[in-house]
This record gives structure tokens, C-alpha cells and sequence, in this order.
């Protein structure tokens, strides 16, 4: 049986999702196949092998989102690390809810995936709004582009948190048993907002970028993205049996979506310039002087590091002095002065001068 809209009972019967257990029945939709578990400590962990890609992911988002905020006057660098933070927070909820920590009976467990999945919907709004900052709509970095972003999440995360909860609880219309809102959110919305920032992606190289080399990147996080959805809706049980229940294909959907996620990061990084007038390194600047004035003699201009001061020094004077004149010896008493009061040399003054000196 094929996927049907509004229906999650082929896809919960090919792929163990989070939100197969409250959906459809009062107990859920069983997948026909899925990886072994594995027990710690007294614990069964569902999905052992997703759960390491999930850790994984969080580690290497980590840092993507060092390497962000690194470029300092990057184009929707603000913009852009929202979207990954809320990647990262998606994949620690999911390695929680996959890996049954939280059980499926636990009253609190549709609680976390209604949180799941105003989370994934809210990134996917993220990453379409981020498809058209490139454009300049609004300028980057600015509390009228940063606070829209932030409030188009928060809304959309609100509107799916509520319809999630609402159709696990069964209450303002909503049911478990037709959960057609609930598949628009989950399956539908990330379908669009991706065709979406592709295709603007696409027209903002071909008509503002000089360098063609990120559509590769458009080209392989596509890829990836489109291999994740075959491999978990549409070979994930043929994976599964082949495979001894060892690994399912969630294990190569949640795999493929990192890399998916991170030629977002490769895409953004390579289309996005710093200004390096402006930006703020961890090793010192090397500055060259080009004005032949302030060059050295070498460079044609003049050595003030071995040129004579001779307003200062008079053509082989003493150093200059603000006190008697240009030279304070001339007051005080020549080079070979005598003892205090005695006669000097060359009409010098001594200290403390004689009587037919005093002024």
C-alpha cells in the first residue's frame, strides 16, 4: 500500500517516526521491521545505531555553528546559525524519543514529540526564510530581519505544537484516527519549504553570483536530501530484513539529513564573503607600507632612523635644552667648567655668579 494523504499508516508500517506510537490507533502503528535493541545498564535503547548518527550530528552542528559565528561580517550569518541551533536541539530530542529514554507509554512522551514536531516544522520555516535573505529584502543582521525570523518560528512552532498536541489528545477537532493536520505539518510543510529554498537558492547564483561553483553544493545536499526520503519511506523494511534488524532506514535517513544539513553549510559558506576590513582574526595582521614617503631608504624614501637633527643640534652643538637658550651650558657653564664661583672659560657664567655678575 502506497503513501496516502492524510494517512500515516504505510509510512509508520515502513519507518519507526516519532510520532507512529499516538497516531492512527490508540496504540500506535507498529513498524514491520526495525533495528534490535540494545540493553545498558538495565535499559532497552531502541535504535543503538541512530542513535550514535544523532550524536554525531550534534557534534558536528557544534561546529558548523563555531565556523558561523566565526565570520564576523558574513552575509545572514545571524540568520543562518538560527537554523542550525534548532537542528541541533531537534536532533537531542530525537535521540531521546528514537531511543526510547523517554517511553512510549510515559504520559510525558507525546508531550516531547508534540515539542518534536513544532520543532522540525519551525526549522524547515527557518531554512525558506533564510533561502531569501541572499535577496536583501531586508537588510542581514538587522532587528527588522533577525526579529521576523524569530517570530515566523515561533508562530509556526506554536500553530504545530498545538495541532500535534490536539490530535494525540483528541480535542478541538482534531483526532488521532484522521490526523490530516498533523500530516501537513510532519510530511508536507518540510517537502515545500525545501523545493522552496532550493529553486531561490538556484536563481540567486544564476543572477547575482559570478561563481557557479555552489550549485554543486545545491546539487548534493539535494541529493542527499532526496536519497533520506527514498531510503526511509520506500526501502527502509528491504534494508532492515537484509540486514538482520542490525539497522533500518531510519539509521540511513537520519545519516543522509546531516549531510544534507551540512552542504546547507558548505553552500552558505562558499556564496558568503568577510569583509576582511572589518573583521576580527586570531592571528595579528601583517601591514605593508606602499607610500614611498614612509618606506625606509631602501624603498627610496628617507631613514629618519639615522638622519642628523641639526635644528636640534646646531651643526654639531650640544643637545638642545628649553632652559638658557639652545643650550643650557651656555648658563650654567661651558664644557670645562671650574668649581662653583670660580672663573670660567670663554665668557661662560658660573653658579652662583660673581658680584659683577649679578644682574
Amino acid at each position: 500500500m502506497g503513501i496516502q494523504f492524510g494517512s500515516f499508516n504505510a509510512i509508520c508500517e515502513t519507518a519507526a517516526l516519532v510520532i507512529c506510537p499516538l497516531v492512527e490507533t490508540s496504540q500506535g502503528v507498529e513498524p514491520t521491521c526495525y533495528s534490535r535493541n540494545v540493553e545498558i545498564g538495565g535499559t532497552l535503547i531502541f535504535q543503538p545505531s541512530t542513535c550514535f548518527v544523532h550524536i554525531v550530528a550534534i557534534i558536528m552542528t557544534a561546529i558548523m555553528i563555531i565556523h558561523i559565528r566565526s565570520k564576523y561580517t558574513a552575509v545572514g550569518r545571524k540568520e543562518i546559525v538560527t537554523f542550525f541551533w534548532m537542528y541541533a536541539l531537534i536532533e537531542l530530542l530525537a535521540m531521546f524519543l528514537d531511543s526510547g529514554i523517554i517511553p512510549t507509554d510515559n504520559v510525558t512522551y507525546m508531550w516531547f514529540a508534540a515539542v518534536y514536531t513544532g520543532l522540525v516544522a519551525s526549522a524547515y520555516t527557518c531554512l525558506l526564510i533564510n533561502g531569501f535573505v541572499g535577496f536583501q529584502f531586508a537588510e542581514d543582521g538587522t532587528p527588522l530581519s533577525l526579529w521576523f525570523l524569530r517570530i515566523s518560528c515561533l508562530a509556526v512552532w506554536g500553530v504545530s505544537f498545538f495541532v500535534a498536541i490536539a490530535t494525540f489528545q483528541q480535542f478541538a477537532g482534531f483526532k488521532y484516527t484522521k490526523p490530516i493536520g498533523l500530516w501537513i505539518i510532519y510530511i508536507l510543510w518540510p517537502l515545500v519549504c525545501t523545493v522552496i529554498y532550493i529553486v531561490s537558492q538556484l536563481i540567486l547564483v544564476f543572477r547575482t553570483l559570478d561563481d557557479r561553483w555552489p550549485i554543486g553544493d545545491i546539487v548534493f545536499g539535494t541529493a542527499f536530501f532526496t536519497i533520506a526520503q527514498v531510503l526511509l519511506f520506500a526501502f527502509s523494511v528491504t534494508i532492515c530484513d537484509s540486514i538482520k534488524h542490525y539497522i533500518d532506514g531510519l539509521f540511513f535517513f537520519t545519516l543522509c539529513m546531516l549531510l544534507s544539513v551540512m552542504m546547507v553549510y558548505k553552500y552558505w559558506d562558499s556564496i558568503t564573503k568577510e569583509d576582511l576590513e572589518f573583521s576580527v582574526g586570531s592571528k595579528a595582521a601583517v601591514w605593508e607600507v606602499k607610500d614611498p614617503l614612509l618606506a625606509g631608504a631602501g624603498a627610496g624614501g628617507m631613514d629618519y632612523s639615522t638622519e642628523e637633527d641639526n635644528a636640534s643640534n646646531y651643526h654639531g652643538g650640544g643637545p638642545a635644552s628649553l632652559v638658557g637658550g639652545v643650550s643650557g651650558g651656555q648658563l650654567y657653564g661651558a664644557p670645562h667648567h671650574q668649581p662653583y664661583g670660580g672663573p670660567q672659560k670663554g665668557g661662560m657664567r658660573g653658579y652662583p655668579p660673581s658680584a659683577g655678575d649679578r644682574y
